[in-house]
């Protein structure tokens, strides 16, 4: 069997990569997204994917019903390095235009995932959910007082990079294999003295690709970015090891320009890392065969 499977915020269409890593059949994949370039880099891999633009005109889609629906809202209202403005910034409160599109389809299935958050704001995210879910479907071991509360997942465990996010789904999740990827495992060139990356982020697009010694100075002594010696110069990871970063496929996003790429890949997801979420759910690898 094959499942239909919705994706909002769809981005590069990671939801795409991590079904296919956990080898379940996916029937009709509907992806909402608004970035031209994103969009750019998920046709150029996935051209069968029915597009549906903006996730404000949900109420005009024309969809079949989704087994599943994936989401990782924009998160820049609910990060503790942003301006603290929560569910007031205009992008945060598409998590509730989300809301609205899980109370119309009712999945059986939903994943959403976010960035770890002031316990208030993780807390209004745990009870919509929980709301939504408690008499409906079977609910994990993580449920609790109304609540359908995330688990934190480290990108470390399957990846060269330290990225902590939330995952809100309504099946159990385990722990993944720590595969013990470094930092030096997915260089094409070069060394570094790091362990791993630091979380990769939409903003790396902004830092130069040679930088200055007074900028090397900065990064290196307040470890803001993760820069590669390469014989006596420092430089920034290429796209292809930002890629490896988030065990996304190498020349992925050679659709798009560098400075685009690195965007996307930013806010992208960690394959690895949703592809195991997904495994944990036997009724979805199930439906493979």
């Amino acid at each position: 069997m094959s499942i239909n499977v919705l994706s909002l915020f769809d981005g590069i269409s990671c939801g795409r990569l991590a079904l296919d890593r956990a080898n379940i059949k996916v029937n009709k994949y509907y992806a909402s997204e608004i970035d031209k370039y994103a969009i750019k880099v998920s046709e150029s891999n996935y051209p069968d994917i029915i597009r549906l633009g903006d996730i404000t005109k949900w109420k005009k889609w024309k969809i079949e019903k989704p087994d599943i629906i994936l989401a990782g809202s924009p998160c820049q209202g609910f990060s503790f390095a942003g301006k603290g403005l929560n569910f007031n910034d205009p992008r945060s409160k598409l998590f509730f235009v989300f809301i609205d599109i899980l109370k119309h389809y009712k999945p059986k299935y939903f994943l959403l995932e976010n960035v770890i958050m002031k316990y208030e704001h993780n807390d209004v995210i745990s009870r919509q959910l929980g709301e939504l879910f408690q008499d409906r479907v079977r609910i994990p071991s993580f449920f609790d007082a109304g609540r359908l509360s995330p688990v934190m997942l480290n990108s470390s465990l399957v990846s060269a990079q330290n990225r902590k996010r939330l995952y809100w789904c309504n099946w159990d999740i385990t722990i993944p294999e720590n595969k013990r990827i470094m930092l030096k495992d997915v260089l094409e060139s070069g060394e570094t003295n790091r362990k791993k990356s630091l979380a990769l982020i939409a903003s790396y697009s902004n830092v130069s690709k040679n930088p200055s010694k007074s900028t090397i100075n900065r990064y290196l002594n307040k470890h803001m970015w993760q820069l590669v010696k390469e014989k006596s110069l420092y430089r920034k990871l290429t796209v292809v090891e930002c890629e490896r970063l988030q065990t996304v496929p190498d020349n992925y996003c050679n659709a798009v320009k560098d400075s685009k790429a690195y965007y996307a890949l930013g806010n992208g997801w960690t394959i690895d890392i949703i592809a195991h979420i997904l495994k944990c759910n036997k009724e979805l690898t199930r439906r493979k065969h």
